[in-house]
This record gives structure tokens, sequence and C-alpha cells, in this order.
């Protein structure tokens, strides 16, 4: 049994690490607070373009009247050869199976698309060093360096995430698809609702298929146990449990350019659409981009709970064998004063 100096330094020890995770978890709270707030934010700007290109399609014409060509390159579908995948993994460790989970996702769809071409546009430190372990960057020159390989990564920019990054970002998937070097673009990230309600979600991108509807391709929801996790971290933290109500904002952002009239554009719909559907893809983009950075850190503040919640049982535990080891020790100095005096 280890003596009382060496448990008391370990108690020392955990006590100071339990205020560290309390600490974070708190820090993680706040932050989760202002991600969420950005999220909304962004939402009515997202719904209000959404219609302005609804209206956009059933006023104008999508496709050539003379070809039949569709006007816009992101419009156009391919036979898939070669897939673009974005994984939008975080910046730094401590948060549970966060980015384990999102890199298992991306593995898993990797997988099942086995028989075609697949780049990888890495989003976040975390992916990033995940995939350069496995596969090749690729070179500058064009040339393949095998049927998956690294098209590009961006570090840095889930700490907080801007709309300028979001929109880089789309104007390379933009380039690549127009160009016909992929064939279609998905994105892997963390669908977040409230601080219980997440889902790891792969959504298509490209081709634009249907204007406003979301197609996954695949989801992983959570379990119940992980559910019952984030909802005591959230109550120890003093975190909302449920995502802001919105339903006012939502209903004037959807009422927004669906008026039954019949609109004069003074552009023609190819510069309309040359416009505003790069613009779709970057907010499409900075929306995944945003509920992935709230989920980070609802995610880093659940295991911050956890991590806290331990250290303080294993205080406990310790604090048991110290007064065990002290009882032992008492009790073997009074057998040796009695065993003392009775010899005497």
């Amino acid at each position: 049994m280890a003596n009382l100096l060496d448990i008391r330094r370990r108690i020392r020890s955990v006590r100071n690490t339990r205020q560290i995770t309390k600490a974070m978890q708190m820090v993680s709270a706040a932050k989760l607070r202002r991600a969420q707030e950005r999220a909304l934010a962004a939402r009515p700007y997202a719904q209000m373009l959404t219609n302005v290109l609804k209206s956009l399609v059933t006023r104008a014409d999508v496709y050539d009247p003379a070809t039949g060509e569709p006007l816009h390159p992101l419009l156009v579908r391919r036979e898939e050869k070669t897939a673009l995948l974005i994984v939008v993994s975080g910046e730094k460790g401590l948060a549970g199976a966060f980015n384990a989970n999102i890199l298992k996702a991306a593995a898993k769809f990797i997988d099942l698309k086995k028989d075609k071409n697949i780049d990888i546009l890495a989003v976040g430190r975390k992916s990033r060093d995940y995939f350069r372990r496995r596969y090749p960057v690729a070179s500058e020159s064009g040339e393949r360096k095998g049927p998956i390989q690294i098209v590009g990564e961006h570090v840095g920019l889930m700490n907080r995430t801007q709309f300028h990054s979001a929109r880089e970002i789309a104007e390379k998937v933009v380039r690549l698809y127009t160009e016909s070097k992929v064939d279609s673009v998905y994105i892997a990230y963390n669908e977040f609702k409230s601080v219980i309600a997440q889902r790891l979600v792969v959504d298509d991108v490209l081709p634009i298929r249907a204007i406003g509807e979301q197609v996954h391709e695949m989801t992983e929801e959570a379990t119940e146990e992980e559910r019952k996790r984030r909802l005591e971290a959230a109550l120890h933290a003093g975190a909302g449990v449920r995502a802001g109500d919105t339903t006012e904002m939502d209903k004037k952002a959807a009422a927004f350019a669906t008026a039954q009239v019949d609109y004069i554009y003074e552009q023609p719909p190819v510069e309309l659409f040359r416009d505003l559907l790069p613009r779709y893809i970057s907010v499409q983009l900075f929306r995944a981009m945003l509920e992935s950075e709230a989920a980070e850190h609802a995610a880093r503040m659940t295991a911050m709970d956890s991590a806290t919640s331990n250290a303080s049982d294993m205080i406990d535990s310790l604090t048991l064998a110290m007064n065990r080891a002290r009882q032992a020790k008492i009790t073997t100095e009074i057998i040796e004063i009695v065993s003392g005096a009775a010899a005497q």
C-alpha cells in the first residue's frame, strides 16, 4: 500500500486536474452559446437566398430552349467517376469521440465508393493529419497519385468560422466541378440542432438536384446513452438543452420572394444563375462549418464534464485509501506501544 505522502500528492494532483477540466467545460459552454447564436443568425440569409433561387427556377428557364443544356455548369449531371469529399473536423482534441466519429464516417463513405476515384478536401487539423497519414497529396501538375488523394487542406478555420473562408472553399469546389475534374461533391460533418440533437451526416452538394433540399447520402444518429451524457453535461454547465425559438424569424425568411407575381429580371437567366448558384454553395458550406463548430464545443463540454466527474470519483477513492492507510498506521503504532509496555 502506498504511504500517506504519496496518496496526498496524488489527491492534490487530481484536484488540480479537476479544476482544469471544470474550467474547460465552462469555456466550451460559453463558446457553444456563441456558436449557436452565429448559426441562428446565418439562417435567415440562407433561407432567403434559397427562396430567391426557387423563385428564379419557377420563373426563368433552367435549360437552354435551343440545345436543352443546363444554363449553368453546376446543374450539369455526369456519370460519377471522380467524387470530391469535404471532411469538416475539429482543430483540437479533448472533445471525446467527436473527431474520431467524423473520420470513421468519412472512411465508411470512402469504402462505399471504393470503385470510384475520390478526392479529399480536409477542413480542420484533425482531418488533415488523419488523411495525410493514409493518402498522398495531389500533384500540382494534375496527375493522379492514386484512386484516393488529397486535393486541399484548410487548417485553422474552425476556431471561429468566417464566411470568407467558406467562400474560398466553395470557389475551389465550383472550379473543380466546372472544369469536370470531379463529377460529384459531398460534405461530411456533424449536423447540430441542439446540445442533445446531433448526428453525423454526409450530404450531397453537387450537382444541384433540388434547391433548398438536403440529400443525405449517409446519416448516423447518436445513441441514447450519448444523449443522456450530453444532457447531464449541459445541465452541469448551465447550457440550454434546446435550440432557440426562431419561429417568427423563419416565417419571415420563408415568405421572402414567394409572392405569386410575375417578376421582370434585368439580367438574363444565365447571368443570374452564374452569380447566385456559387453563392448558394458557399452558404451551404458555411452552414455546415457553423454547425460542426457548435457540435465540437458541445462534444468538448460533454467530455470535460465526464472528466470532471471521473476526477471526483478518483478523489473519493483516494481519500478512502488514505484514511485506511492512516488508520492502519495508527493501529500499528498502538500495537507497538502496547507490546512495548507489556514487555516491560
